[in-house]
């Protein structure tokens, strides 16, 4: 009785891989798009210090990080800019400056912090789309 219940699933299981294989619909045209898109590129930045503005104790705020980009040729024209490049910085550090210790602790303050310099990165970056920020070194104290 084992037998015959698994040769029957063996052999729907067999049925079901083939008509998926063959005869399913074409896959999603938006998958398909993206997958011709150009690779991400990430932009990586030298480390930010700077101070918090945390009242009483001063503390300060050591980071590295990288914007992931789409594409390569994005990544090499925001590169090859000065100007562009350190507006961008700029706002960076006047972002994290704005920042308190205690926030930055938290999964929340580092999740709320990403949103925030994809915006100004954004911003202050024409015909730059930044879809993430990666941190390589992030340090409190």
């Amino acid at each position: 009785m084992l037998f015959i219940i698994v040769a029957i699933l063996v052999v729907a299981g067999g049925g079901g891989g083939v008509y998926w294989k063959f005869f399913a619909s074409p896959a999603d045209p938006t998958v398909a798009e993206a997958k011709s898109q150009e690779p991400d590129a990430i932009i990586n930045f030298d480390p930010f210090v700077v101070n918090l503005s945390d009242s009483g104790n001063p503390r300060f705020l050591r980071v590295t990080l990288g914007l992931v980009v789409e594409g390569e040729e994005h990544a090499k024209e925001f590169s090859e800019n000065a100007v562009v490049r350190t507006k961008v910085r700029s706002s960076l550090i006047e972002l994290l400056s704005q920042q308190q210790a205690t926030q930055l602790m938290t999964p929340e303050g580092k999740a709320a912090l990403k949103k925030a310099i994809i915006a100004h990165a954004t911003r202050n970056a024409e015909h730059l789309e930044v879809q993430d920020v990666l941190f390589t070194e992030f340090i409190v104290q």
